[in-house]
């Protein structure tokens, strides 16, 4: 589904990046890699490379453009183009109600899951317009309509991805540069398997019961495992998507659906 395609995947850690970067591998894509940890890099990428696929690491704080810049470079310069660029970086929020943040997380997290997600996707529009198209993929939260308390840091730098995502897919079009978007809930990941232990001690529960209180609320019963939501971004940087543009895909189970 991917043979030969070049996928840049940014801020790619154990959880969804993970799993994105060896499904793409094992689809045949070469895969350029970017995240703050050069040991997680070079973990990740051998075992990407362990997979036969092609691969390169390139240390990038994503909020930074001229870091943005030379990951761009750097999988133009060993791959020769880009196909598919993967926004995955999140981080900067603190998750507290509004009267007790501090207001500098809030423009850390957009400068990391906005403004780094813009830098990224302005950069490749060169190398995907002399490819002949392209697909740009953000990885969203259905926060964004489902508001969560104590979450409006994250969601307001994630609606603000979602504004640009929707925007791009329409100045991008006549290039065949496709841009969409997909709402993620909760994945089954490491994450989310701590918070599952913490949230049992905390509240002297069995870890069945703190799962049962979070799929009750998924009509699929289930809390997706970070492998079948890697999958749906994929789906986006493969041709099997080549006329979908602005779109976005609800990746939570059904927990947000419209």
């Amino acid at each position: 589904m991917l043979k030969d395609k070049v996928i840049m995947i940014s801020g790619v850690g154990p959880g969804l990046g993970r799993r994105m970067a060896i499904g793409a591998a094992k689809m045949g894509a070469k895969i350029s890699l970017a995240c703050r940890t050069q040991s997680y890099l070079d973990e990740l990428s051998k075992e990407v490379e362990d997979l036969g696929a092609e691969a390169i690491s390139v240390k990038t704080d994503i909020s930074d453009p001229d870091q943005t810049q030379n990951f761009v470079d750097e999988t133009v310069k060993v791959f020769g183009t880009v196909d598919a660029l993967i926004n995955n970086a999140f981080g900067g929020y603190d998750m507290k109600p509004l009267e007790n943040s501090d207001l500098t997380k809030w423009k850390e997290a957009m400068d990391i899951m906005l403004y780094g997600a813009l830098h990224t996707s302005k950069q490749v529009i060169e190398p995907m317009k002399s490819n002949g198209g392209g697909s740009i993929i953000m990885i969203n939260s259905m926060v964004v309509r489902k508001p969560l308390p104590n979450h409006s840091d994250y969601a307001t730098a994630k609606a603000a991805l979602r504004g640009l995502a929707n925007s791009l897919a329409i100045e991008l079009g006549p290039y065949k540069i496709r841009v969409n978007s997909l709402y993620m809930g909760w994945m089954w990941g490491p994450a989310v398997q701590g918070y599952v232990k913490q949230a049992a001690l905390e509240n002297n529960i069995s870890e069945k019961e703190v799962i049962a209180g979070i799929t009750a609320n998924i009509p699929l019963g289930i809390i997706p495992e970070d492998t079948d939501c890697a999958n749906a971004a994929l789906f986006f940087a493969s041709d099997l998507s080549k006329v979908i543009t602005g779109s976005g895909l609800d990746v939570n189970g059904g927990e947000v659906t419209f």
